[in-house]
């Protein structure tokens, strides 16, 4: 019980002295109560406490059971996945159909931001991937692999495994690579970017997002469909974000219009189709754009990346508010809102975006905004918030406002960030 109470003392910001002359009491008594040198046996002393606590009694008189974190869990599995380099092998052939599927479900979870289910079904996916290509070698199972590996550098990033992204990412580009497909390689490098930006290396990943965009380009192969002009048109958002983070206007703002212009021309009307290219960790975050598009011919992603009009728009907010333009930017945002473009984006997309945007509120001291745009993002994909240790910092910042939503303090006692 004193332990219990020491943890929730430092939840509420106060030191022994200030909970001691709360409670009228002594330090000395606060120390030895927290310590189980002295106990409290009156029922009287036990409401006291709780109650400057602001905690229910049956909190401190009931140990709560330690449940494992789903996503730890599901991180190791990766890390595990990852660091296996001897293949079990497998008494049947792959069967890539249902490879594909499995794949193709696995995106569906990440559109929906449910990332410990997808965190606790990519190391077996992972594993399959790598027996398919070693039992047979060739494009179709080069593609899924590196999809595979692209979709698990994705999530990391989500969850703040940065290294290990980057890690998932770069065996990724590597099989790509060996392809000398250079559409297979901006695959691949999308996922890279973001994982390098996560790290904090905004220039190789700038560099990387461009030359991959330039290499599709060149090759002329298939470039005139959609499904490679919306990959190209990812590869730019990802330099913008990269660009932007680096307090590069110019650099930024060059790529947003070239992806722009892929928009327009190419005629995407922002539909519901394909994945996702949006942004996520600001100006107060990552600098944006952590969220992103996957699949290959793979899975479900195969007619497309979600590219379009809405995912330019929705990257400029980022780069806008990454570069210092924070109200441009919420101006931005509130006309993208109000479009039917924007509601045809994946519910992670839009989710990311709205918590870019709750930054650059807070950013600027409106809180009773970043307080409901934050809501919002929850309503609109739960694990986007709940999930992401990014979110729940910003959550602990903004629910200590008088001006922020009521619905806030709620969240951030589900957090537990209070």
């Amino acid at each position: 019980m004193g332990r219990r109470i020491a943890q929730w003392r430092v939840r509420r910001n106060m030191t022994q002295q200030q909970f001691a002359d709360r409670l009228g009491k002594s330090k000395s008594w606060v120390d030895k109560v927290e310590r189980g040198v002295r106990r409290l046996e009156r029922v009287s002393n036990l409401r006291e406490v709780a109650d400057t606590l602001r905690i229910d009694l049956e909190v401190l008189l009931t140990a709560r059971p330690v449940r494992p974190d789903p996503v730890a869990t599901g991180v190791e599995g990766i890390r595990t996945a990852l660091a296996r380099y001897r293949l079990r092998g497998s008494t049947r052939p792959p069967l890539i159909e249902e490879l594909r599927a499995r794949l193709a479900h696995a995106e569906q979870s990440y559109r929906h931001a449910r990332y410990p289910t997808l965190l606790a079904v990519l190391p077996d996916l992972l594993d399959a991937a790598r027996e398919a290509q070693a039992a047979r070698p060739g494009f179709t199972t080069d593609a899924l692999l590196v999809s595979v590996y692209g979709l698990t550098a994705l999530v990391l990033v989500k969850v703040d495994q940065g290294e290990l992204a980057w890690l998932a990412a770069d065996r990724g580009i590597a099989v790509a690579l060996a392809t000398n497909d250079a559409q297979l390689a901006g695959v691949a490098t999308v996922s890279l970017s973001q994982a390098l930006r996560s790290q904090g290396r905004r220039r190789s990943a700038l560099d990387a997002a461009l030359v991959a965009a330039d290499r599709i380009e060149g090759a002329g192969d298939g470039g005139g469909t959609p499904a490679v002009s919306s990959l190209r048109g990812t590869l730019l958002l990802q330099a913008a974000f990269a660009a932007a983070a680096g307090g590069d206007a110019r650099g930024a703002t060059r790529s947003l219009d070239q992806a722009a212009r892929i928009a327009r021309h190419d005629g995407f009307d922002g539909g519901p189709a394909g994945g996702s290219t949006g942004p996520a960790d600001g100006p107060a975050g990552s600098a944006g754009g952590d969220s992103g598009g996957w699949g290959f011919g793979g899975g479900g992603s195969s007619s497309g990346w979600g590219f379009g009009p809405a995912a330019v728009e929705a990257a400029r907010v980022v780069a806008e508010a990454a570069l210092g333009g924070v109200a441009a930017a919420t101006v931005r945002h509130e006309r993208l809102v109000v479009t039917d473009e924007w509601r045809w984006l994946p519910p992670e997309h839009r989710a990311a975006c709205l918590l870019d945007v709750a930054r650059a509120y807070a950013l600027v001291g409106d809180m009773l905004r970043a307080g409901r745009t934050l809501l919002e993002a929850e309503r609109t994909a739960h694990g986007e918030v709940h999930d992401r240790p990014a979110t729940r910092k910003l959550v602990a910042v903004a629910w200590r406002s008088a001006d922020v939503p009521a619905g806030l303090a709620h969240l951030a006692a589900t957090l537990r960030v209070t």
